[in-house]
């Protein structure tokens, strides 16, 4: 099997078509982290060049961690290939909420990129783009660009996750990732929340204090 994929490969279907509407640099954005209680929300943005030939990726949550790491060097690698991974903050999070977060932390990965005239945007539609959008249900296995950026997003949530298991090695956030699997949900009951959980999301809310919660002042 090619390592690259195929000119006509259907994951090229929604690139090929902008392309012959006059668009040639298009992004795929994708999120990884919206769902856990603990750890940011990642954003990535992946421009490959209009000639480049695109290694093959998949959706990131099909692939295992180690070809997750081999699709990033194959993506990496591509000569002229713009991306940037963006970063929202658990206390962005906590003050905004996850959405308008995951929002902001995708336009800023958009605005990152230097030479993007069109944007191929996983899931529902994110407002204020910098550029004409186009938002993809499953995005990430239907269009290469989306995957490339789903697999950015993933291994550097994962390995942010990876580092924050040695500050607060007690929650297992190198094995679940901070998602509310049954061993987090277990070392949350007996250790409390840690600052890298979101106060903002049940079960940790109700494991604050009001004060914690901010609902006294």
């Amino acid at each position: 099997m090619s390592t690259f994929l195929a000119e006509d490969d259907e994951l090229l279907r929604l690139e090929r078509k902008l392309r012959t509407e006059g668009f040639s640099f298009i992004a795929g954005i994708d999120e990884a982290g919206r769902g856990p209680l603990a750890g940011p929300v990642m954003a990535a943005a992946v421009c490959f060049p209009p000639d480049a030939k695109v290694p093959r990726v998949f959706d990131s949550k099909q692939v295992s961690e180690t070809e997750r790491l081999e699709m990033r060097e194959a993506i990496l690698a591509v000569s002229g290939v713009q991306y940037f991974v963006a970063t929202g903050s658990v206390e962005d999070i906590d003050r905004w909420n996850i959405l308008q977060t995951n929002d902001r932390t995708m336009y800023a990965a958009a605005m990152a990129l230097e030479k993007v005239d069109f944007l191929l945007i996983d899931g529902r539609p994110v407002p204020y783009m910098p550029y004409p959008a186009l938002a993809v249900v499953g995005g990430d296995a239907k269009s290469a660009s989306i995957a490339a950026a789903s697999i950015l997003a993933k291994t550097a949530r994962d390995e942010y996750m990876v580092e924050l298991d040695k500050l607060y090695p007690q929650y297992g956030f190198a094995e679940h990732k901070g998602y509310g699997t049954a061993e987090h949900l277990a070392a949350l009951e007996k250790f409390g929340p840690c600052p890298a959980h979101r106060k903002s999301f049940s079960p940790v809310r109700e494991m604050l204090s009001p004060w914690e919660q901010g609902t006294l002042f």
